[in-house]
């Protein structure tokens, strides 16, 4: 049989071709934007070997250039702005932020954060710079309980109440992931999963042992609500639960994240969280049986090089498979893939964000206005604040905390050029007309040497600055200058502190102090109130905080924050630290002394509430109870109210107290109000029922509390439930 030369010149320019019709198969699949991710993801894992794909397992991950995969490294921070990235907006400390209980505008802060983040990233991959904090993977929100003030790091957090914890968090994951239909702008982490609140000094081998009841209810609440919300990742904590490591704890990370809660997307270890497994909790022999033990629980990415040198021993001793090594993969991948790393930038929405959508007026001013709505007024006497500046003629502003960066921006922090601390706030405000003076006043030890207090005995008025710092109170090895790991001992203020507001109350005799309190946490206010006329709790209050405080303190805003926190008298009030029961704790379980409860914040005006409708009588599982108010400003000034809403509930065994369950904020006008619409569906009444481990709603007679704060009850209205 012969064949025409034609013919084979025609089969031969055909093989020419073969590879680039392979190479155009090759780009629709994986690195085709028209399809599916999930078509994506399983193209682009089949076509790894077993050594890339477990160097793809950890925080640093390699680049696969045959494959196009860059590197990177997924630790990125961003806890109240782009943190240790440089230049950057920030915000008031998440406690300070959950003071404003206002989640539209954590929102606003967290959009204007993956903003920021986009820009950097973009800006650093233009340089090939594929490096630490410089990414779009972020490793925030911290939405643990606050449930003992000695805790360090509870300033990460958004307080002691799960409802306020889930609305807030939800608020910043939706800020940072965006809204593009498409593509993630930055991937949220709700951390740390879960029962994690201290000790800090002891929390890589700390066993948290707690109940069904309270680890369904008060735990693992807000982390359910953020994975409903779509959060893209999870972060398992150091810590044990009941005896198991949560980085390890399948029944945490697949059968209820996972499995019940429909979680889709991947989990991280906190830093060295599995070197703890069989290091300090030696719940395993070694590192090849906690990477295959990690893997089979549900964890995906490694914050340290477990996974990367020990998954293949693990799949060689016949420990794990590579189809448990592809999925853990696989949704790694698939974050990667919802960010864009692997399509044209030109398709994402955020690719020309650049150096001037980084830390611009329009940020600034937001965190001035997040500011301003942190700052809590505890108190007030004979309506002190707020000053008149055109009056004023002098002024001090003293003590350790008034001229410190550090107070101002907590940790996991970004560095800024435009931090105005508490002088230079106060100082710009009352201008070149005013005498304004600053004096450091005392340090956090010294109690017998004290400065300025003449000075301020000289001035119309003294603002005082005290309380703590981050290197006071904070995480483990951060908080250099904590006595306890990062923890606090007791509620006090450093002894200096108080000894130096004793000082400066002689000096000042009848002229106004203002006491303002800089901590994450909280502390023993009444120590000093004594001694002061007015007092702020300003928090660890970010860039702006000067202009904020200066903002409050003369009267252009008034005072709007709450505590997110229960100020107890003592310690001895509550139970040991390392007991995570949650009897005698938080406003939820605890009805003894206060210093300030739950809620609380004054303003420079009144508000009275009014029931435009009243609660039905009866409700069922599937109902939802509505109440509308009118909120009337029965003061002398525009302000901000937040009317919460709690529930009281039947006198049953481990109910609680009482609950928030609703909030809103509302401005005022003066002489004016505003109509408030509340609703709770009834299902969030449920309680978890050890016998048929279930949630259950419990029939009795319920009580709606509208106040402004847990101890505030403006309107009280009765209903009663049913199955």
């Amino acid at each position: 049989m012969k064949i025409k030369l034609t013919t084979i010149v025609y089969l031969l320019v055909c093989l020419s071709f073969l590879p680039f019709f392979l190479k155009a198969q090759d780009k629709l699949i994986y690195k085709d934007p028209s399809q599916p991710i999930d078509s994506r993801v399983k193209d682009l894992v089949s076509r790894l070997t077993l050594e890339e794909k477990v160097s793809l397992l950890g925080y640093q991950s390699k680049a696969v250039p045959r494959l196009g995969i860059p590197a990177y490294n997924w630790w990125n921070e961003a806890l109240h702005g782009v943190a240790r990235a440089g230049e950057a907006t920030i915000f008031p400390q998440a406690i300070g932020m959950a003071a404003t209980f206002n989640d539209d505008l954590l929102k606003q802060e967290s959009t204007v954060i993956s903003t920021e983040a986009r820009a950097k990233y973009n800006l650093a991959v233009a340089k090939d710079k594929r490096i630490q904090y410089m990414g779009l993977t972020f490793w925030t929100p911290n939405i643990n309980i606050f449930r003992d003030p000695r805790w360090g790091r509870g300033q990460e957090t958004y307080g002691e109440d799960p409802f306020l914890t889930a609305t807030m968090g939800s608020a910043f994951v939706k800020g940072m992931q965006g809204d593009d239909p498409r593509y993630l702008k930055a991937s949220a982490t709700a951390k740390h999963f879960a029962v994690h609140s201290g000790p800090e000094a002891t929390r890589d081998k700390f066993d948290a042992v707690v109940d069904e009841k309270d680890l369904r209810e008060t735990y693992l609440y807000a982390f359910h609500t953020l994975v409903t919300n779509g959060v893209e990742s999870v972060m398992s904590a150091y810590n044990r639960v009941n005896g198991m490591p949560n980085s390890i704890n399948k029944m945490l990370l697949t059968d209820i994240l996972r499995k019940e809660w429909g979680f889709k997307g991947h989990v991280v270890t906190d830093c060295g969280a599995l070197n703890d497994v069989y290091e300090t909790h030696k719940t395993l022999p070694g590192p090849v049986e906690t990477a295959a033990a990690a893997i089979k629980a549900g964890i995906d990415l490694d914050c340290s090089s477990v996974l990367q040198e020990d998954a293949i021993n693990a799949v060689k001793k016949g420990l794990l498979t590579e189809k448990e090594i592809d999925g853990a993969l696989s949704r790694i991948l698939r974050t990667e893939f919802k960010l864009g790393f692997y399509d044209d930038p030109a398709l994402n929405p955020y690719h020309a964000y650049g150096a001037d959508s980084v830390h611009n007026d329009a940020h600034v001013a937001l965190a001035r206005k997040a500011a301003q709505q942190s700052m809590v007024l505890l108190k007030n006497d004979n309506n002190t604040l707020p000053l008149n500046k055109n009056t004023l003629g002098s002024m001090m502003v003293i003590g350790p905390n008034a001229g410190s960066i550090d107070p101002m921006v907590g940790n996991y922090h970004g560095t800024s050029s435009k931090v105005v601390n508490f002088v230079e706030g106060i100082t710009k405000t009352l201008g070149p007309g005013t005498r304004v003076e600053y004096d450091l006043g005392c340090d956090y030890k010294d109690t017998v040497h004290f400065g300025g207090t003449w000075a301020a005995g000289n001035a119309e008025a003294t603002i005082a600055v005290i309380g703590l710092s981050p290197v006071l109170e904070g995480e483990a090895g951060d908080a250099f200058l904590s006595e306890s790991g990062g923890d606090k001992k007791s509620l006090s203020l450093p002894a200096s502190e108080i000894k130096f507001m004793k000082e400066l109350r002689k000096s000042c005799e009848h002229k106004p102090i203002i006491a303002v309190i800089t901590a994450g946490s909280d502390v023993d206010i009444d120590a000093i109130a004594p001694y002061a006329d007015a007092v702020i709790m300003a928090w660890y209050p970010g860039e702006q905080g000067g202009n904020a405080l200066a903002d409050l303190v003369f009267g252009d805003v008034s005072p709007s924050g709450h505590l997110p926190l229960t100020f107890y008298k003592a310690l001895s009030n509550v139970p040991d630290y390392s007991d995570y029961n949650m009897k005698g704790r938080t406003y939820r379980y605890y009805n003894g002394p206060v210093q300030y409860p739950f809620g609380f914040g004054l303003s420079y005006t009144t508000f009275a509430y009014e029931a435009k409708n009243g609660v039905k009588e009866k409700y069922k599982l599937k109902d939802t109870i509505s109440a509308v108010i009118q909120v009337k400003n029965t003061g002398a000034m525009d302000g901000d109210e937040v009317v919460q809403a709690y529930i009281e509930y039947p006198q049953i065994d481990r109910m609680p107290v009482k609950e928030l369950k609703s909030f809103k904020r509302v401005s005022v006008t003066k002489g004016g109000t505003q109509t408030v619409s509340i609703k709770i569906p009834v299902e969030e009444l449920q309680k978890w029922d050890l016998a048929t481990h279930s949630w259950k709603l419990y029939p009795g007679t319920y009580k709606l509390v509208l106040g402004s704060s847990s101890a505030d009850e403006k309107l009280g209205l009765t209903f009663s439930v049913n199955k």
